[in-house]
């Protein structure tokens, strides 16, 4: 018996059944929908997180001194190791495979004054390229030059909060603000960074002035850290390796000697943060599939009652010489086609219920930013749609094998006296 001639009577049964078929797909339908829409959650919680996440920094990588736990050159162990402002330069000329570099010296506690308005923030001195490191964006004025580092300049970028209040909602380009009783222009006012990492203090209370410039509040010789990315995240590891040896070489420690310079690659983080997301999606998935599952559930119910309403037909088609195969296919091809019908239009409810709602507010709050920058935006994407589907197909072969096999197991004779 042809395929044709079975889609045709499983058709025909659900459209007899017309109104069971309807909840029946409903109810598949909403469980793809809730699906869809958890995964996509899930997926823009991922990003979002990430987002937050590298928003501290571009692949950053901090160097610190450190104390020798190896004796190397006639040195004793437990040598304390110092960074100093020429290492700076020495590293950047000698590693190839560091792209960007900038010492980074600070001072916390500091009073930042603006006409009668006050606020206690921390300084942070850098080299022009530091922005590149630490992914910061400037909405208003510009970042440090070269020509401000060299000639010293008492210019100053301030981060986020720190303009905010200062200055509120008045321009702060050009404006004078007092650090320590010592005069400062802004040129420039940095983004809101909705960041979840950092050393030391958040960027947006921190202010940002050239390095050089640093020696009216103390001494630039020792940088706090040397703060740079590498060429690319596949040289990370060889970069920290080179890295080293330079300062080995510099200080006289053994280049083996992890104690003597900390390096600190803030990838090494990342698993925690993806770890992270993927308990959330695999809790939301798991939350879905339930869901799903209830539709399964009320699928395989409306199935094993048309079994019990078809009994006698059933034992008719078998009396006549019906094979067990063909009542198991036309029962799993309504299965099937009950499923395609609830798969689509779940999937196209899903889409346009992510649309609709579009994004759902996550860092914004925490940081008082109203740019959305921070939000969790809900895209389909093809792994959703993919994942649904096939979560789907599982759930549906499930619920409509179960109703098949009983049907098809069914003795004639019992079938035909059933009443």
């Amino acid at each position: 018996m042809s395929w044709r001639f079975i889609f045709s009577e499983a058709w025909a049964a659900l459209r007899f059944h017309r109104q069971r078929t309807l909840f029946t797909t409903l109810s598949l339908a909403w469980g793809v929908t809730c699906f869809v829409i958890l995964i996509s959650y899930g997926k823009g919680f991922e990003q979002a997180l990430l987002k937050a996440f590298q928003a501290v920094g571009q692949d950053l990588v901090l160097t610190m001194g450190g104390q020798t736990s190896e004796q190397a050159g006639g040195m004793r162990t437990g040598r304390r190791v110092r960074l100093e402002l020429t290492d700076a330069a020495l590293v950047k000329e000698s590693v190839p495979l560091v792209e960007n570099l900038s010492p980074e010296i600070m001072r916390n506690g500091v009073k930042a004054q603006y006409r009668g308005r006050e606020k206690e923030i921390s300084i942070r001195a850098v080299w022009p390229e530091y922005d590149i490191v630490r992914n910061i964006k400037i909405t208003d004025g510009r970042w440090i030059n070269e020509d401000d580092r060299q000639h010293q300049y008492r210019v100053v970028v301030l981060g986020a909060k720190v303009a905010s209040e200062l200055f509120g909602g008045a321009p702060a380009v050009d404006e004078d603000v007092i650090l320590n009783g010592i005069h400062f222009t802004v040129i420039g006012v940095m983004d809101n960074k909705l960041q979840i990492a950092n050393y030391n203090r958040s960027d947006n209370q921190c202010v940002f002035i050239p390095y050089d410039t640093f020696n009216v509040f103390g001494d630039t010789k020792y940088p706090w850290f040397l703060v740079w990315k590498p060429a690319t995240p596949d040289s990370r590891d060889r970069a920290i390796k080179m890295v080293r040896a330079k300062l080995a070489e510099i200080h006289r420690f053994s280049p083996t000697d992890e104690k003597a310079v900390e390096i600190l690659a803030f990838s090494k983080f990342m698993s925690i943060v993806t770890g992270m997301s993927l308990a959330v999606q695999l809790l939301l998935g798991f939350v879905g599939a339930l869901t799903l599952a209830i539709g399964g559930v009320g699928l395989a119910n409306i199935m094993l009652a048309s079994v019990i309403d078809r009994t006698r037909e059933i034992g008719m088609i078998k009396a006549l010489g019906g094979l067990r195969s063909m009542v198991l296919k036309q029962f799993l091809v309504e299965a099937c086609l009950i499923v395609a019908a609830g798969g689509a239009l779940g999937i196209s409810l899903g889409i346009v219920a992510t649309k609709v709602i579009g994004s759902m507010p996550f860092l914004g709050p925490a940081f008082k930013d109203t740019t959305g920058a921070g939000d969790i935006y809900l895209n389909i994407s093809t792994s959703s749609i993919l994942i649904s589907t096939g979560v789907l197909l599982v759930v549906g072969l499930i619920a409509g094998l179960v109703p098949a096999i009983k049907a098809s197991k069914l003795d004639p004779i019992e079938a035909l006296h059933y009443e």
